[in-house]
């Protein structure tokens, strides 16, 4: 079975299939995607789950989130605030001093990527200057992870590599998306806790919601059913696709390691949205934005604030896995949600970057009425 409606018009399911449809193409192989309102669930997916297969994508199958992960790590570190463990201002070096974090930066800072500190997964500079990180995909070593994608890498020497470069500015002078900022997040949520924070998620997210198909994977494995990811490399000029499902995310650790269904995307969006996570003083916090330089894209903690062409505001965050990606969006209140699971051939020079944010902006369109501008 592929497609799924409960309560939607014949003529909203059919739209919706065709659209999905028409975003297939050389780069995205396949995607499910999920719709929660008012009218009930819709669920469907469109192209392989397969290179040159012939079966559709699952669609409620296993899907390396990305970046996604964020927003689980910022709402843990808030639901710590909640409980009296941490303070939104505190100084990360009081509960971390190992690691000689300048004292300027506060949890806060954390959560909204307006640290300064190093991306350890590499940066690009205003005049285009590159500074290298740990081996990732992307980029002049995207070969060489290919090779090491099994590597377990430590948290802690991920975050000795972004301190070990210079801060990309002073603490809280400007804004700018580091992995760094998450990896430090997810050890502060296991050191004042005295938990991992996947015991931490699982008391505080998982086992309250139900989601029941979430989890933060230890090693290169992923469930079924999950449709498969790529990678495309030249190799003596010639161009070779590689099978990379099984990979071990370690690489990018809390900025994007998790696993999860579009199912479960939406019981923890809709949930967050709708206030059965945070009190409500906190996931206020969480949605207030902070200018990115990124047109109608915004940061609250953790979230993306985006505003569609009518003025409306969709609550956000996607995230891409080297060959899977996956969409979060939801109405501030819960009321819609949209979910996807997107398996993709991947490069070192993220050639399918246009056609993701090709998706990105059509399902919006036609999802919540107008995409942001």
């Amino acid at each position: 079975m592929t497609t799924m409606t409960t309560t939607v018009s014949t003529e909203t399911a059919d739209r919706l299939q065709r659209t999905i449809e028409a975003l297939v193409d050389p780069g995205i192989i396949g995607l499910s995607v999920r719709v929660d309102d008012e009218q009930g669930t819709w669920v469907g997916s469109a192209g392989a789950a397969e290179l040159d297969g012939n079966e559709k994508p699952p669609i409620d199958g296993h899907i390396r989130i990305g970046s996604n992960t964020k927003t689980f790590t910022a709402t843990l570190v808030l639901q710590l605030v909640a409980e009296g463990r941490i303070g939104l201002d505190d100084p990360v070096a009081d509960h971390l001093p190992e690691f000689g974090v300048d004292e300027r930066i506060t949890v806060r800072m954390l959560l909204q990527h307006t640290s300064g500190l190093f991306n350890f997964t590499g940066e690009v500079y205003e005049d285009g200057s590159i500074v290298l990180g740990v081996l990732m995909p992307y980029g002049p070593k995207g070969t060489e992870w290919l090779d090491k994608r099994f590597v377990t890498y430590r948290p802690q020497e991920l975050v000795e590599l972004a301190l070990s470069k210079p801060a990309r500015f002073e603490p809280g002078a400007s804004w700018s998306y580091s992995n760094t900022n998450y990896v430090l997040a997810r050890l502060l949520i296991e050191k004042v806790t005295g938990r991992t924070v996947t015991e931490e998620l699982q008391r505080l997210i998982l086992t309250p919601l139900g989601m029941s198909h979430t989890v933060v994977p230890g090693d290169a494995e992923i469930a079924e059913p999950h449709a498969h990811a790529y990678y495309r490399y030249d190799e003596d000029g010639e161009p070779r696709t590689v099978d990379v499902t099984r990979q071990n995310p370690s690489w990018v650790s809390a900025g994007g390691d998790m696993i999860s269904t579009t199912e479960d995307l939406h019981t923890f969006i809709a949930a967050l949205t709708g206030g059965r996570l945070l009190p409500d003083e906190l996931r206020a916090e969480m949605f207030t934005p902070r200018a990115t330089g990124i047109p109608n894209m915004d940061y609250g903690l953790g979230v993306f604030v985006l505003t569609t062409d009518d003025g409306g505001t969709v609550i956000s965050h996607n995230g891409g896995s080297v060959g899977h990606a996956a969409l979060m969006y939801s109405t501030p209140d819960g009321s819609k949600t949209l979910t996807a699971a997107l398996n993709c051939v991947d490069d070192a020079n993220l050639t399918v970057a246009g056609a993701f944010q090709g998706v990105q902006q059509r399902l919006l369109a036609e999802v919540f009425g107008n995409a942001p501008v």
